[in-house]
């Protein structure tokens, strides 16, 4: 297309090349130089076999040289009759090795540039052909944009070597740390240790009865993730109002009773906990959304303009609209668009690359058996939560169903579902004047 318009797609082969002649001078850099570019980025196909080559070549820890890269271009099946002259080539047109990053950082903008013309063209056809509603064509185009901003792909075959280096490097930085878990601490160190924290990508399942405390404890993780991290936390509340939400805040994080708080009540004393409480959670950056009508595709969207975005925190699915209609359920099933929504969390968790931590309703099908625990098939509406559910956990109370139990405030916090470990319950004890859950130090097998 651009040669038929006339018109030279961006891409610098001077500095293509001093990338790779870099690379065989001194193989030193080659951690640097994978960390800025990909093998995409070369738009010149003979550069980008190179690329290839020894980025596989260094993932397997094999040295990397001229005639080694030589060798396995050959075995690649990448080799021609002048390979061999460019690479010297390569090696006498570069300068010095000590440049490198500027010229990735050449290669990289070229890149983008292509990338973006590529995205502009791809909207514009969208746009021309009608390819569904003009809602859905700017929310794929918002999809494309925000991608090539983050630096990703959207769609596309991936080497499984690309990806083995990117794994390799991640298990090293964990055991690297001190952490025993590999995302966000929710507070609840028993939670932590069993689904390994709250990860990116993960789409989180947190589902109750009503009155159980769903609310509580997505808010209580919330307020720790943004206090820890110092990074984004947006908050969507389909049910409850920005200043009901920000009472709980408060009334957690100062210790005081909620009722008490929302009348003012208070001590002296209590009033210097909520002075206090409220100039903690001031200097997080905690964000409150209670737009009763959301959609996914409008949530989406703001997260995107996030620079720092750590976690999303969504109460709850089956208030929410259909977000391939943006409309109420007037013509599909509930069972259809939450089966809908689910799947549009889960893809925007996997495009954000954070949490997102999703409340959900219990059927009454638990109520009506001997033993009230919930299941994973207690899930309200659809069984395609469980499905896109990367983690599920349900909270049990058992003084609902049994008022003479020993200790009414015990919960218990069941992992119905999990795809980093173990199943297990953890139990906390709840703090009704505070809304508040600790960890209860109690140790018993799950019947």
């Amino acid at each position: 297309m651009d040669e038929l318009l006339g018109r030279r797609a961006p891409y610098s082969a001077t500095a293509e090349q001093a990338v790779l002649g870099s690379v065989l001078i001194d193989p030193q850099c080659i951690p640097d130089v994978i960390g800025a570019v990909k093998a995409d980025d070369f738009y010149v196909q003979a550069n980008r076999d190179i690329f290839e080559t020894v980025y596989a070549m260094f993932s397997y820890g094999q040295t990397v040289d001229p005639v080694t890269v030589l060798d396995r271009m050959k075995e690649r099946g990448v080799w021609k009759e002048n390979t061999r002259q460019y690479l010297l080539e390569l090696m006498e047109l570069t300068p010095t090795a000590a440049n490198v990053m500027e010229y990735a950082a050449i290669v990289r903008a070229r890149a983008l540039l292509r990338a973006l013309a590529k995205a502009g063209e791809e909207i514009s056809a969208m746009a021309y052909e009608g390819e569904g509603s003009a809602p859905a064509v700017l929310e794929a185009a918002e999809r494309k944009v925000y991608a090539l901003s983050r630096g990703q792909n959207v769609g596309g075959l991936t080497p499984v070597a690309t990806v083995v280096q990117r794994v390799i490097e991640a298990v090293s930085e964990a055991a690297a740390s001190d952490n025993s878990i590999t995302g966000l601490s929710t507070g609840l160190v028993d939670l932590d240790n069993t689904i390994l924290g709250l990860n990116g990508g993960d789409l989180d399942i947190i589902a109750a009865r009503p009155g159980v405390g769903k609310t509580s404890l997505a808010l209580n993780i919330a307020r720790q993730v943004g206090k820890a991290t110092g990074r984004t936390v947006a908050v969507f509340s389909l049910e409850m109002s920005r200043e009901q939400l920000v009472l709980r805040l408060l009334s957690t994080e100062a210790g005081v009773d909620g009722k008490r708080l929302q009348t003012g009540r208070l001590s002296d004393e209590e009033w210097r906990r909520v002075t206090f409480a409220a100039s903690t959670l001031s200097a997080t950056d905690i964000r409150i959304d209670d737009n009763p009508t959301l959609t996914v595709t409008a949530m989406s969207a703001q997260c995107r303009r996030i620079k720092d975005l750590a976690l999303v925190v969504v109460d709850y699915l089956q208030l929410m609209q259909s977000s391939g209609t943006g409309s109420s359920w007037a013509n599909e099933t509930r069972t259809v668009a939450v089966s809908d929504i689910s799947r549009a969390m889960k893809v925007m968790a996997k495009e954000l690359n954070v949490p997102v931590l999703c409340l959900s309703q219990l059927s009454r099908a638990s109520t009506q058996r001997p033993n009230k625990r919930p299941m994973l098939s207690d899930l309200r509406e659809s069984g395609a939560i469980e499905q896109d559910a990367d983690v599920v956990v349900a909270l049990h109370r058992e003084w609902i169903y049994n008022p003479e139990v020993e200790n009414p405030n015990e919960v218990e916090l069941i992992v119905l579902k999990n795809r980093r470990g173990e199943l297990k319950t953890v139990f906390l004890q709840w703090q009704p004047e505070h809304a508040n859950f600790l960890v209860l130090d109690k140790r018993r097998e799950d019947e």
